[in-house]
């Protein structure tokens, strides 16, 4: 398939499309449950994600974390978002939970928090927060009830990663605004090069566009609208559909069925142009050759609304304890050593990601590039798309957004039907609040 020529794809094709990406990783599910109930050795915990990247880096976190509590960390992984959750939802009211999440911020770690079966931590945070070791406008993000469920494993700037070499031989400079943005993505179409990255293949993709044009075309309607306070319906999300369109029908997207890895290496042979996605996204680039602050570097997509306040999107997991976990102790000790400056450098570094912490030194060119623009311009954070709302809201508006992106001629009909999906969600929700 391609981004110009998307075909249709009926309901039933996209779940059976969903079942079959799923199903490969449910053979894992049994044997990490199960291990779970004995828990790990003394001196040692484990941490439980779906995330393959995260098992090296949280291995790095742990051998820091050895050195200053005598503590290891033993990455679990469950490659598989849908399994994970499924694991971890199961599992909190019973003896066979993990002992250690890495899980989302906002209205998913709220989800988790309601069920009783997360540590409050909000002691942790209160003494990290005195010692200067993460930043205190990330706290919303964890916290439900006035009490914080996780703290932050990394923080990732989304950003748009690409080739300097690329932009140099075709007389680009990082785009500075949304018309340097649009010159590059029609320069580099000239050349024979695919602009822009996009995909459906793995689900979450879908969301990347939506997010990144609504928050640059008005950051406080992004937050309004994911936050239920405003209309799927509104004339402001069909303009940012119809923008998306555009990029497409320009042929400025690649096959939608090119994962994020893949574009990865494809940009940093030359092929790809630009890949939007969160910081963490550098390890996979350097894995495949990339030099960041060399060959490859990244900016922020430029605001389409110059009258709007300069905004950015960021991504931020979430370090949870278990209360029924068998390592629950040292569990314990772990979050109160995590964001120590040498255990959040361990983690940070092997990944190739910003860190919560602001004492932690960025571990590349590009990051520290990044991170001193929101700082200095005092940019406005934007929780990502994927821990706005209701779970299962997301979840079905995800696929809203699949079935948009291979034919972005229905957006009308799409953000109808994501609309009465918001309707419901939100009701539920709101009453759940309210017991």
């Amino acid at each position: 398939m391609s981004g110009r020529h998307p075909p249709r794809v009926t309901n039933l094709d996209r779940r059976t499309l969903l079942l079959a990406a799923g199903a490969g990783a449910l053979t894992t599910i049994g044997a990490t449950a199960c291990g779970t109930a004995a828990g790990q050795p003394a001196g040692k915990v484990a941490v439980h994600g779906d995330n393959p990247s995260f098992a090296e880096p949280i291995a790095a976190a742990g051998a820091a974390m050895k050195s200053e509590a005598g503590l290891a960390l033993v990455p679990e992984v469950i490659p598989s978002l849908e399994s994970f959750e499924q694991v971890v939802k199961s599992s909190l009211r019973t003896s066979k939970t993990p002992d250690l999440l890495k899980y989302w911020s906002g209205y998913r770690l709220q989800d988790l928090a309601r069920t009783g079966g997360l540590v409050d931590l909000t002691d942790v945070w209160q003494n990290v927060a005195a010692k200067g070791w993460v930043d205190p406008a990330l706290r919303s993000a964890f916290t439900y009830r006035g009490k914080v469920y996780g703290l932050p494993m990394n923080l990732a700037y989304w950003v748009f990663y690409y080739n300097t070499e690329v932009f140099k031989e075709n007389g680009l400079n990082k785009p500075e605004t949304w018309d340097d943005f649009l010159h590059a993505c029609k320069t580099l179409k000239r050349a024979g090069i695919t602009p822009m990255h996009a995909a459906t293949i793995g689900r979450w993709p879908s969301f990347i566009w939506f997010g990144e044009v609504l928050s640059r075309q008005d950051p406080q309607f992004y937050e309004d609208l994911l936050n239920g306070r405003e209309r799927y319906t509104d004339p402001r999300t069909e303009r940012a559909m119809r923008t998306i369109g555009d990029f497409a029908e320009n042929g400025w997207f690649t096959s939608l069925d090119m994962d994020t890895n893949i574009a990865a290496a494809q940009m940093v042979h030359g092929k790809v142009g630009m890949v939007p996605c969160g910081t963490w996204l550098g390890a996979t680039i350097v894995g495949a050759g990339g030099k960041i602050g060399k060959n490859i570097d990244a900016f922020l997509l430029p605001m389409q609304n110059p009258k709007a306040k300069p905004s950015m999107i960021f991504e931020a997991s979430a370090f949870a304890s278990t209360v029924k976990g068998p390592d629950r102790k040292e569990a314990h000790k772990a979050a109160e050593y995590w964001l120590h400056p040498k255990v959040a450098k361990g983690f940070a570094h092997a990944l190739q990601d910003g860190s919560p912490n602001p004492k932690v030194p960025a571990a590349n060119p590009a990051l520290e590039h990044i991170a001193g623009t929101v700082r200095d311009k005092k940019l406005r954070m934007l929780n990502r798309f994927w821990e706005l709302g209701p779970p299962e809201l997301v979840e079905s508006t995800v696929d809203d957004l699949a079935a948009f992106m291979l034919n972005p001629s229905s957006y009308r009909s799409v953000l109808k039907t994501m609309q009465e999906r918001a309707d419901e969600a939100w009701r539920v929700w709101r009453e759940a609040e309210k017991a």
